[in-house]
């Protein structure tokens, strides 16, 4: 079947409660949900987390403790007081584990699926929480005719 271009491209936000300091929260069901929602068939998703102390990233949900040995290893590695820190609000650590993990990912949509490997999800990396945050969703491509 052929792939017809949209009109135009949706962004979409999604709303993020955290609940902790640092945390990892699982979203690849709400974004498939998202794709579902609007049609998109072929394509790509951008996620994008306009925070500087939070980020995006893919990684294992097979096993619910890889969450925490990444949690615990970024705190091992990048400390919440250092000596050296100048940084008033008190969370130049958030801003330096961002920077490792990123604000953004592209995701493939095929036959309206995210292509996520078969341990893979997609995650929002809270790291100066608990608090409300924003997710924004750029979709890109284009829905099967017929």
């Amino acid at each position: 079947m052929p792939v017809t271009p949209w009109s135009g491209y949706a962004s979409k936000k999604l709303g993020i409660q955290t609940n902790a300091r640092s945390e990892l929260v699982d979203l690849t069901s709400q974004l498939q949900k998202l794709a579902a929602t609007e049609g998109l068939q072929d394509g790509m998703m951008i996620v994008f987390v306009p925070h500087t102390t939070a980020g995006v990233c893919i990684n294992e949900n097979a096993d619910p403790t890889v969450k925490s040995d990444v949690l615990t290893k970024l705190e091992s590695l990048i400390a919440k007081q250092e000596q050296y820190y100048r940084h008033a609000e008190g969370n130049s650590d958030s801003h330096v584990k961002t920077i490792l993990t990123g604000n953004s990912v592209t995701l493939l949509i095929e036959n309206g699926r995210i292509l996520l490997g078969q341990w893979q999800a997609v995650y929002f990396a809270e790291f100066d929480g608990p608090r409300q945050r924003d997710v924004i969703v750029k979709l890109v491509g284009g829905v099967r005719n017929g």
